[in-house]
């Protein structure tokens, strides 16, 4: 193998797919990274067997081949490199590779490609075209409700489903749903549903660059998800298993109706956090109807914790319905609250144990479920 490429488009590539290499490993192989000669590009992937990435870039391709080099050693080098041509020439008896660029010269010993694992390449054919601005506003507005821990590898992962024009992504760790809503730019011929764990989904997000559309393949019968973005492509495992049916925990009505300004909604949590985390993130909202049209509603948000102190903010708010006092986990609405951005925001609620829904006012796609604390006294 002999090519030549750009430093600059050698490590955005080693970035992207950098991301799927294996932490800790049985396989040395798997700390490694591909480097292949493809069509006349420079095809580069990593994987840890559940997450594979592979990254397309220019070349000059003088002498085809491949091999896998370690990943941190591979990608730091490359990072220091000048703004200049990158030669790489591997030594297939050695399996070593000579790297030049400028007036820097080092080399890297690899293991043979032979070992790398397969990686699927997405079939764009059979592929379901989606939006790309919607499909990375989507994916932010549901990971971080996916749970973090193995206790139930169903909730690690988000539920997608598509039906006719319309894709639906919810997420939910079981204390909180949050469930997006966009449409497809055409439909599909059968319902699709899949459950893709939340870091395959968020590595997707951070991979979607420009306005080229994202294809998801789904090859029939070998539990895989393929998505192809440009020249990213990204392979998952699906979680196999029944994603639980969150649409009966969203509320069907509400008591109470209150509008705040999202900006002033989240500073305030934010603040009432530092001191809520010392006492499991509680926060009480007091809800206060205003007494007539001149005198605004408003809500009271506070924390206290027994060795730190206490905090208190009170925003105006447009309530409909009737006096609340509630608790939240205050780090459950810090997340929503940073992803909405719409200027208000409505919290509907019914009683100090019922959920609480959360919705970007004046849109219909996003719903925010959240399950209340004990209201201690």
């Amino acid at each position: 193998m002999k090519v030549s490429c750009l430093q600059e488009n050698l490590a955005k590539g080693l970035s992207v797919v950098s991301r799927a290499v294996a932490a800790r490993s049985t396989l040395p192989v798997l700390g490694n990274i591909l480097l292949a000669t493809d069509g006349g590009r420079l095809r580069i992937s990593a994987t840890n067997l559940e997450l594979g990435i592979t990254c397309w870039i220019g070349a000059k391709i003088e002498d085809e081949g491949a091999i896998t080099l370690p990943a941190k050693t591979l990608v730091d080098l490359v990072n220091t490199l000048p703004a200049d041509n990158v030669q790489l020439s591997l030594s297939a008896r050695t399996q070593t590779v000579n790297l030049n660029c400028g007036r820097i010269k080092a080399s890297i010993k690899g293991i043979d490609a032979q070992e790398f694992p397969a990686i699927p390449l997405a079939d764009i054919d059979t592929a379901i075209q989606l939006n790309v601005e919607d499909l990375r506003d989507m994916i932010a507005a549901v990971i971080f409700a996916a749970a973090t821990d193995e206790a139930r590898p169903i909730l690690t992962g988000v539920l997608a489903r598509l039906e006719g024009s319309t894709v639906t992504l919810a997420a939910s760790d079981g204390f909180r749903v949050a469930e997006r809503i966009a449409h497809l730019s055409s439909p599909v011929d059968e319902p699709v549903t899949a459950v893709i764990p939340a870091r395959a989904l968020a590595e997707l997000g951070r991979a979607i660059h420009a306005q080229e559309p994202v294809y998801m393949h789904l090859p029939p019968g070998r539990g895989q998800v393929i998505f192809h973005h440009g020249n990213v492509e990204l392979v998952s495992q699906l979680i196999e298993g029944a994603f639980p049916a969150y649409q009966n925990i969203i509320p069907k009505g509400y008591k109470t109706r209150t509008v705040v300004s999202t900006d002033e909604f989240r500073k305030a949590c934010k603040s009432s956090d530092i001191i809520a985390r010392e006492a499991a993130h509680t926060t009480r909202l007091k809800v206060k109807p205003g007494e007539d049209t001149l005198i605004p509603g408003h809500v009271v948000i506070s924390a206290t914790a027994a060795e730190t102190g206490d905090n208190v903010a009170e925003l105006d708010a447009t309530i409909e319905g009737d006096a609340v006092e509630i608790a939240f986990n205050v780090k459950y609405l810090v997340d929503v609250l940073s992803i909405i951005d719409t200027p208000n925001v409505a919290l509907e609620t019914s009683a100090a144990t019922s959920p609480g829904v959360i919705r970007p006012v004046g849109r219909d796609d996003y719903v925010y479920v959240v399950m209340p604390m004990h209201l201690g006294r």
